[in-house]
């Protein structure tokens, strides 16, 4: 067998091995990622839960000794969703806006807890705000007012809502979506080239009016692509590297059959079929059956 016609035909025997299993790699991996992300922030969320509970246990301890009380106790604190958190109160209390405004920003800081939240005080029966303020970020777009004025003694409920639940889920989204966007723009872009184009880098023989490119397992004639077999290819690779000359039924069939261990009867001669049906549309080439003898690739 020549260098020029073995390799060929371990391009040929590669090109979808490469193609499809490169193709899995990425989306195994991209899968992976995701489940990784997904479960992090999951794990990531559960403690922050545990932080944000410990955190307003905190505060509520420290209105209550504002208030001079040390024996009283904060009830559980309640998670109404991911976001929002509720302290309620064994017995009623006073509650000085400016002192729970510095006691929330204080134990939130303590707890490395997001700056980005909205706080409500509510009555416990009307159930209606009776205070609220906004803490963000950037200092200027806080909203608190009513500073020095005194909330009455009464059944009050603490409501906090996390506006930046988790930054940590943004610090992962912020690298994981150019990477997807990426991945998949590769995948259109591989599948779209694989459809409809050929690599500039990819060298190509001529049969006919046809365009053969071995290593692409393609047929091009007037932009229209014919693709093969692995099979097809090598054997179109045989005949190409020894054009109109007559090629022996056992040397075809132990080239591209016997090296891979599998020999059947009738394969050769349907792909050959196969071959013939794909070049027929070029009057110049004609893939001719020597009876009793072998195949020729006849070129005009």
């Amino acid at each position: 067998m020549s260098t020029s016609v073995k390799f060929e035909k371990i391009v040929c025997y590669l090109h979808d091995i490469i193609n499809n299993k490169t193709l899995i790699v990425i989306k195994k991996l991209l899968l992976s990622i995701l489940i990784c992300v997904c479960f992090s922030c999951t794990k990531q969320t559960h403690q922050e839960s545990k932080i944000i509970k410990i955190a307003l246990r905190d505060v509520g301890d420290k209105l209550l000794r504002s208030n001079n009380d040390s024996t009283s106790v904060v009830k559980p604190v309640v998670a109404l969703n991911n976001n929002t958190y509720q302290i309620t109160f064994e017995k009623p209390l006073v509650i000085q806006p400016d002192t729970l405004v510095n006691i929330v920003k204080t134990s939130f800081k303590k707890a490395n807890l997001s700056q980005h939240y909205i706080t409500e005080v509510l009555e416990c029966n009307a159930n209606e705000v009776a205070y609220s303020y906004v803490i963000k970020l950037d200092v200027e777009q806080s909203l608190v007012s009513c500073s020095g004025r005194e909330l009455q003694k009464a059944c009050y409920t603490i409501q906090v809502s996390f506006i930046n639940s988790s930054a940590t889920l943004y610090q992962y989204l912020k690298y994981l979506i150019p990477l997807v966007i990426f991945i998949f723009a590769f995948l259109i872009y591989r599948k779209k080239s694989n459809r409809t184009g050929i690599s500039k880098n990819s060298s190509f023989k001529s049969i006919g009016g046809f365009k053969f490119y071995p290593d692409q397992n393609k047929l091009i004639r007037e932009a229209i692509e014919i693709a093969l077999s692995k099979k097809e290819c090598e054997l179109l690779a045989l005949f190409v590297a020894r054009p109109n000359e007559i090629i022996k039924r056992e040397e075809l069939t132990k080239r591209v059959w016997e090296d891979n261990g599998v020999i059947v009867g009738r394969s050769l001669d349907t792909y050959i079929s196969k071959l013939r049906k794909k070049l027929q549309s070029d009057d110049t080439i004609k893939l001719t059956n020597v009876h009793g003898i072998g195949y020729k690739l006849e070129v005009t």
